[in-house]
């Protein structure tokens, strides 16, 4: 038999742990699903807009695999080689072999005079208090600014300019922890200024996404129309690929069609560079460079400048791999190094040692790029099957992952802890007259998990 621990239960884990439970080249394979977390679904927990209920529900497939009979999740289970962490050393002991899927878990930086000013945040961190992730403060956020800049022009950035822009009475439905649509009722935002670098034919977000801007009840979408005409494929969409095609034809709408401000303004634009966050003891505005294209498909800076006032401020420019100590780390792509998924230990692959998911290609794709991401590992892990088994691991190494954990104080949150999380979440919402509404604290879950309500 053999046995596998999958680190990380997000979609790139899940789909891994579904991959080798369901192929039939080597048969009887149980695969035990660990998270330093002990709430499962990774980014689609604590990284979907709570008002995106549609993609939220990711979280029903995830947990028809979960629930498998070959694979067992336990959460609350740090993986490292600081005190109270399971090192991969270790992992390499108790099974066959390991896959780790653990994302991205740190945003890129700016690079820029003024970026950790006080009011100046990661959009990672936005998403995060307003998921209710449990390292992220409840109280993290009180938003009396005047004026919001979002940097970057992806789907995160759409996501907190549309959770910024939206009434807290829009948000009461979803889940969002209590604290946060707390702080968003009281928020004195009136205007939030998107901002990408280069034009909207090099925007990534999609154009579902970009509509909702648009279809707000309480706000305006805005486009500056003299500006967006820069990029050349402003007026001519026709050479462009579908989704970037609809995307401009958008904000051309916004452009020429902008309608009577209604509630708050959102402010789309575009070809402006940040050089530095501007501010005597917090963020007071961001300055900006005009850029133009180069020809080449990037932009340059023509030496102008625009200074767009801003009490709140956040990054929105990609994620980035953290490593995990006692893993080798390439620090300039952000990932593990590997080949077809195998990790490679100077050079040489490292025998049960395995990868997928962003800490394995990089932040990019979207929640389905992780499936065959995830079979191309499988495939490898397989093809090394013989290998595998012929080494001796523990014939219950779940056991022995419980005794190292309580050798620490720790207790692993296994399926029916995860059961009695969203129960409670469930109850908390009732009590406050609403609906399932996430409980935000690590003391608050681990509480649940074990029954306390």
């Amino acid at each position: 038999m053999l046995r596998v621990a999958v680190v990380g239960s997000g979609p790139s884990g899940v789909f891994t742990a579904q991959a080798l439970v369901q192929q039939e080249t080597v048969p009887g394979v149980t695969v035990d699903v660990l998270d330093r977390l002990p709430c499962p679904y990774g980014l689609v927990r604590y990284g979907v807009a709570p008002d995106h209920e549609k993609i939220k529900s990711l979280q029903n497939t995830l947990r028809t695999s979960l629930e498998h009979p070959g694979i067992t999740f336990l959460g609350n289970v740090p993986v490292g080689e600081a005190p109270g962490e399971i090192a991969p050393g270790r992992l390499r002991e108790l099974y066959h072999a390991v896959v780790y899927c653990v994302g991205a878990a740190s945003a890129r930086r700016l690079g820029i005079p003024g970026e950790d000013l006080p009011g100046s945040f990661s959009a990672t961190d936005f998403v995060s208090w307003y998921s209710a992730h449990p390292d992220s403060p409840p109280d993290g956020f009180a938003l009396p600014a005047r004026s919001a800049v979002v940097i970057g022009v992806g789907n995160v950035a759409v996501d907190v300019a549309r959770v910024l822009a939206r009434g807290a009475d829009e948000l009461a439905p979803t889940d969002v922890p209590h604290a946060a649509l707390a702080a968003l009722a009281e928020s004195r935002v009136t205007d939030i200024h998107m901002v990408g670098r280069r034009g909207p034919a090099q925007a990534k977000f999609t154009t579902k996404e970009l509509r909702e801007l648009g279809a707000l009840p309480g706000a305006s979408a805005l486009v500056r129309a003299e500006e967006a005409a820069l990029d050349p494929a402003w007026d001519d969409t026709s050479g462009l690929p579908g989704i970037t095609r609809r995307n401009v034809e958008v904000l051309r709408g916004w452009a020429r069609e902008p309608g009577p401000a209604r509630g708050r303004r959102i402010h789309v634009r575009f070809f402006l560079r940040p050089v530095a966050l501007l501010g005597d003891g917090a963020v007071q505005a961001v300055r900006f460079e005009r850029t133009v294209p180069d020809g080449a498909g990037g932009v340059r800076g023509t030496g102008e400048f625009e200074d767009i006032e801003a009490q709140l401020v956040l990054r929105s420019v990609g994620y980035r791999g953290v490593p995990i100590a006692g893993l080798p780390f390439d620090a300039a792509s952000g990932t593990v190094p590997h080949a077809a998924g195998r990790v490679l230990r100077d050079g040489a692959p490292s025998p049960g040692e395995y990868v997928a998911g962003w800490i394995k290609r990089g932040p990019t794709g979207v929640i389905g790029t992780n499936r065959p991401c995830a079979k191309e590992t499988v495939h490898s892990l397989l093809a090394d099957a013989g290998p595998l088994l012929a080494r001796r691991p523990p014939d219950d190494p779940r056991a022995a992952l419980r005794a190292a954990l309580r050798a620490t104080g720790a207790e692993p949150v296994e399926w029916p802890g995860w059961l009695g999380i969203e129960a409670a979440e469930t109850e908390l919402g009732r009590s406050l007259g609403r609906r399932t509404v996430k409980i935000p604290d690590w003391e608050g879950l681990l509480v649940a998990a074990r029954g306390g309500g």
